[in-house]
């Protein structure tokens, strides 16, 4: 199948305030924020898109403009529901020190599959969301564009480490081992046997080896992008 860029929207004003904004109208980027939202639009300026998929909250809208900036292709930014941020419920709003004095916060580090939050939804059903609607999307993508196709989903931390943790065969208990920080890009090609995760949580380095589809692993792992041919 074809290959995704998980890009976790870069610094907002609520990241900077240290609070918990979940689907909250109007946070956002801040000047760091757009700082870093031009950057990774250089870096995936180097792989021709297809696609590129948002959540529809301003901050994830704002990342993906700035990734279509670099793109030659006349794409527009598609907006997904299921891709946006987890309904935090009672949280939303609350900032993080007087979040993490709550037992539920325990809970949501240590066993996230037992987490529901007050108001809101259970990190479980977050999961199912995030992960069915980029494994939907990439099917859709490939049998559009073949399996040879990138595409960029724009979304919120939770959810990247989410569909990263399926993609590896985690458990979701095991999701907050994975980190996504602001503005970063994660890498995942499905293929009809098993999910690849080709990078995690990337802020820096060239993506052009994403241009042309490697071949599928040998075994021993094969010999990696950066491979060139033996002299003759």
């Amino acid at each position: 199948m074809a290959t995704v860029i998980l890009v976790r929207h870069a610094r907002s004003t609520a990241n900077t305030a240290g609070v918990l904004a979940g689907r909250t109208p109007g946070v956002e980027l801040d000047g760091t924020g757009r700082e870093q939202a031009a950057r990774t639009g250089v870096r995936l300026g180097a792989v021709p898109l297809v696609a590129v998929v948002s959540s529809p909250l301003e901050r994830c809208r704002q990342t993906a403009q700035a990734v279509l900036d670099h793109q030659d292709a006349d794409l527009a930014t598609r907006l997904e529901d299921d891709l946006t941020e987890c309904d935090y419920g009672d949280w939303q709003g609350g900032t993080l020190a007087d979040l993490a004095k709550q037992d539920l916060w325990s809970v949501v580090q240590r066993q996230p599959s037992a987490a529901v939050f007050p108001g809101g939804e259970s990190l479980v059903a977050m999961h199912a969301r995030a992960v069915g609607a980029i494994r939907r999307i990439d099917a859709a993508v490939e049998a559009e564009h073949g399996p040879a196709a990138v595409w960029a989903a724009v979304t919120h931390g939770d959810l990247l480490k989410a569909v990263l943790a399926d993609a590896l065969g985690l458990h979701l208990d095991l999701f907050q081992r994975l980190h996504a920080d602001p503005a970063s890009a994660s890498i995942v090609r499905y293929t009809p046997s098993q999910p690849h995760v080709l990078a995690v949580n990337t802020q820096a380095g060239d993506l052009s080896w994403l241009r042309a589809r490697p071949d599928e692993p040998q075994v021993g792992g094969g010999a990696g992008p950066a491979a060139s041919a033996p002299a003759s």
